[in-house]
């Protein structure tokens, strides 16, 4: 249904467009046209007086000697010794044909409009003679190939503005008003995505980093609230630890539980900062996935792992999969139960797909969403000393650094997770 209201709007849009630029040719035919018939009118005007001077001065010699009717036979002129009676129409063009003949003859002669002709009157010893010309007007249509020429540049231009105008001053008007306030520190709205589509892109763009900017200050703001809530427990509990110390030498089951603190504290603090961090600009390299992940695997230490790698060869960055990888790992010792299995195989073309399964219950797919949240923990599936929320979230991140995702599979055998990427272009 959306994709249909964009099209309606598209299609209206251009209607609209349409519609304002025949408005804007007619507009520019009509002045053009007034413009220069007036020009046009004024050149057949003077063509007509040197006709009409030319005829006035042969007929005139012509009926020295003949009568009229005989000078009309001969000449083919349309004579009468009384011109029709005068109208309104064609007075201008008869004044205007007395002073072309005025100029011409060098003396004037009486002109009178009536209908679609001028009567001139002839100089005539022995009656009076008046000589008809045709009445020149502007042609209205069709249009002369100059005016509507030069009304279609017109309009060409008019609507070329008014487009400018509208598809591109005006939002890019409102994404520098977002921006100035963005810049002074303010909170703007995402800017409506309107106009041409190099600039609904440039919108599109402006905010999706309006979210990401909003996303990132959630995150940081949750991060803060975080840091002090996880990292209070290991700490009062070292405090407590190393004021009894003090009176009482610390047993080894303390000193263990203190180390334990400490690598809790460790573990956390580095989870903070990978997720603070992020991978994104991290440099992608080639590298042979398969013994890329037996190594992580070996690291994490943990037993009894089965290994299904294919050989498998991408462009990745190395550093944030291992850690995603190395969570989910470590998410399964944590919360899942043996058998433990890391898989890898092809996935769309020249993507991967890694899978972290194991034979615990996991997590049931309503509440997978919610696990992806930074520092969110589900019991009973997550939660424990050294763990801050933030393990799934940083695997989310890396997949989504390559162009995929982070899904769950739960079955009759146990639960998986697959974190699916594409093979990155070079730098």
């Amino acid at each position: 249904m959306a994709g249909r209201g964009a099209e309606r709007r598209r299609w209206l849009k251009l209607l609209g467009y349409g519609a304002c630029g025949l408005g804007l040719w007619l507009l520019s035919l009509l002045m053009i046209q007034s413009l220069l018939g007036r020009r046009i009118v004024g050149a057949r005007m003077s063509q007509l007086g040197s006709e009409v001077a030319f005829s006035l001065r042969l007929g005139e010699l012509a009926l020295e000697r003949y009568p009229m009717e005989a000078v009309a036979e001969l000449s083919g002129l349309q004579l009468a010794s009384q011109p029709p009676p005068a109208s309104l129409r064609g007075r201008r063009q008869a004044a205007a044909l007395k002073a072309e003949l005025c100029e011409q003859l060098g003396y004037c002669r009486e002109v009178v409009a009536a209908g679609n002709q001028l009567w001139v009157e002839m100089a005539s010893a022995l009656e009076p003679v008046w000589m008809a010309a045709p009445l020149p007007r502007a042609r209205a249509w069709p249009p002369d190939p100059l005016s509507l020429t030069l009304s279609l540049v017109a309009a060409g231009l008019g609507l070329s503005t008014l487009v400018l105008a509208l598809e591109v001053r005006r939002p890019l008007g409102m994404l520098e008003t977002s921006l100035q306030q963005l810049g002074s520190g303010g909170d703007p709205q995402p800017v409506p995505p309107r106009g041409a589509t190099p600039v609904r892109r440039l919108t599109a763009r402006f905010n999706t980093m309006l979210a990401q900017l909003e996303q990132t200050r959630k995150e940081r703001e949750t991060m803060l609230a975080g840091i002090g809530h996880d990292l209070s427990s290991p700490l009062t509990r070292l405090r407590l630890r190393l004021h009894l110390a003090e009176a009482t030498p610390m047993s080894a089951a303390d000193a263990g539980k203190a180390l334990a603190d400490l690598d809790a504290l460790e573990r956390i603090t580095a989870q903070f900062m990978a997720f603070s961090r992020g991978e994104t600009d991290e440099a992608p390299v080639e590298l042979d996935l398969r013994a890329f992940l037996a190594e992580v695997a070996g690291q994490c230490d943990l037993q009894p792992l089965a290994l299904e790698l294919e050989p498998l060869r991408a462009r990745v960055r190395a550093t944030g999969l291992a850690r995603a990888v190395a969570n989910l790992l470590d998410n399964a010792r944590s919360h899942g139960a043996p058998p433990f299995r890391l898989g890898l195989r092809p996935w769309d073309g020249d993507g991967f797909e890694i899978e972290v399964a194991d034979g615990g219950p996991g997590l049931d797919r309503q509440l997978w969403s919610l696990a992806l949240e930074p520092f969110r923990r589900l019991d009973p599936a997550r939660g424990g000393s050294g763990h801050c929320g933030l393990g799934l979230a940083i695997a989310e991140r890396v997949a989504l650094a390559h162009h995929g995702s982070l899904h769950c599979r739960r079955g009759e055998q146990g639960f998986a997770v697959l974190l699916r990427g594409h093979s990155l272009a070079e730098a």
